[in-house]
């Protein structure tokens, strides 16, 4: 597979050049991801500022610094209203999805991000001023509508600008840049937590702003995929980009099979109702359960909470503070590891090994946790907290080279072009759907099952590495337009959903003859 060079394997790829142009567009377009993981990472560190919480939250900034009051060292964090803080952006992204989806197939891809990053400036700038619970909030549902947005067109976007040889590299850019925004935002945290005056908290979530004025403006720059364009009824323009970003001449095949696959979505009328056609329900079914399992991991519980994880585990808060960005900088590297494997590799074995991986990690982080840690104990010895905290790691690393990045690039793959968007939108909304539950519960499930929330979690991995090993089709090197013929025909259970829907086609056109 040469790096720049032509694909000519064989039928299974259509010819192109990995040209500037489509790096470019989809690290300009990937920023949606640092924009979602900055946030992702900064809401954890500041509430775990006593200043945040004393002006927000004064009811956790008594319990800890008063731990006298608190009946459970698990417990000091337990506060709905603060948890409501972190989770209230996912329920916002979960119904701008919907819309976004609308804005995706009628005015493209890139019409798309830009309002995601407009909408999430709005919302940084309300919390970063905010003097009251009401207007942290706002802003809060302000930013869940921008990541909805970016969250609905980003990973699409780049699936399809794409070649298919490295089409889960190049998507894989957007988690990528959500494990790069979750460490710029544990350093900016781990700084900020110093100002003297309390106003650290501010620049904190400020600074938000930067991934969404780059995505902002990356919109005007970016190219529209060729799929969208030929779906808007512009398929000149589609053929003009089409041979910019494949860098060659003979673009005949691959555009003649996106005209035929634009023909075939024009027929359909509704396009969120054809996902509940036989054809449709292997794709919708798999694009479900991974965003149901990626949540269930328990990474978001770490991601969200890390600060506040190691104070209830007994660590200084600069210490919390510190062992976040440890964290961190592990998923960066981590991801760097999928971009690399994912399309040699191919998808089912990187979720497979990493199931056992994080399986085994959150065992024996249960253990020490359950044997060291008592209700009311001060801290956790130096020997057992680097355990703790390698087993931590161990586990992010997992989660970063497989159920992080695959979530999101399999149902961006999988589905065909009339259902693509309305299938990555209730991908994206069954996601922040987890995801907001995970963000409202995840406190009060610490302070209920203690260190048992991680055999809580690692039983859920257990059962996904299940759903995978005989369940999920391999899809890499596939063209994004030949799945249903390459993938979906020749899987021993998936297959009878698209035979049976195709006797039924057969037995229409039969009877109308």
């Amino acid at each position: 597979m040469a790096g720049g060079g032509f694909a000519t394997s064989d039928d299974n790829d259509f010819e192109a050049k990995i040209t500037p142009i489509v790096i470019i567009s989809c690290i300009m377009a990937a920023t949606g991801g640092l924009m979602f993981g900055y946030d992702i990472g900064v809401s954890g560190g500041v509430t775990s500022m006593g200043a945040f919480l004393k002006e927000f939250f004064p009811e956790v900034y008594r319990k800890t610094v008063e731990e006298k009051e608190v009946e459970s060292n698990y417990c000091k964090y337990d506060n709905q209203k603060l948890q409501l803080f972190t989770s209230c952006l996912y329920l916002a992204g979960l119904t701008a999805t919907f819309f976004a989806s609308y804005i995706t197939r009628r005015r493209g891809r890139r019409a798309t991000m830009f309002i995601s990053g407009f909408i999430f400036i709005a919302g940084v700038s309300f919390n970063a001023a905010a003097h009251n619970l009401p207007m942290l909030i706002l802003g809060r549902i302000l930013l869940g509508c921008g990541v909805g947005f970016a969250n609905q067109a980003v990973p699409v976007f780049l699936s399809e600008i794409a070649p298919s040889r490295i089409r889960g590299a190049l998507n894989i850019l957007f988690q990528l840049n959500i494990t790069l925004g979750i460490l710029f935002a544990n350093l900016v945290n781990y700084a900020t937590n110093k100002i003297k005056g309390g106003w650290g908290w501010r620049l904190s979530l400020g600074l938000g702003g930067l991934p969404a004025v780059i995505l902002t403006l990356g919109a005007f720059l970016v190219v529209d995929t060729p799929n969208s364009l030929i779906e808007r009824g512009y398929p000149e323009e589609g053929k003009v980009v089409l041979r910019k970003i494949r860098g060659i001449d003979n673009i005949e095949p691959e555009f003649l099979e996106l005209v035929e696959a634009s023909r075939v979505a024009k027929e359909v009328k509704h396009p969120f109702r054809n996902l509940l056609k036989r054809s449709n329900r292997p794709q919708l079914l798999i694009s479900i359960a991974l965003q149901v399992f990626q949540q269930f991991t328990g990474i978001n519980a770490i991601m969200f909470y890390a600060p506040v994880l190691f104070n209830t585990l007994g660590f200084k808060n600069d210490a919390s503070l510190y062992s976040a960005v440890i964290t961190g900088a592990v998923n960066v590297v981590s991801t760097v590891v999928s971009i690399y494997s994912v399309d040699r590799l191919g998808r089912r074995i990187l979720l497979l090994e990493a199931g056992v991986q994080m399986c085994l990690s959150q065992i024996v982080i249960a253990v020490v946790i359950g044997i060291k840690v008592k209700d009311h104990s001060d801290e956790l010895s130096k020997g057992y907290a680097v355990l703790v905290v390698v087993m931590v790691c161990i586990f992010v690393s997992a989660f970063a080279w497989s159920w992080g990045p695959l979530s999101w690039l399999i149902p961006s793959e999988i589905f065909p072009l009339e259902t693509r968007s309305a299938g990555q939108s209730v991908a994206v909304c069954v996601n922040l759907l987890c995801t907001f539950v995970i963000a409202q519960a995840f406190l009060s499930m610490l302070c209920f099952f203690k260190f048992g929330i991680f055999l809580f979690f690692s039983a859920c991995v257990f059962v996904m590495s299940t759903f995978v090993l005989f369940l999920l089709p391999e899809t890499k090197n596939v063209p994004i337009e030949e799945m249903t013929e390459r993938v979906w025909k020749h899987h021993w259970l998936w297959k009878r959903f698209i035979q049976e829907d195709d006797c039924v086609k057969e037995e229409k056109v039969a009877t109308d003859n």
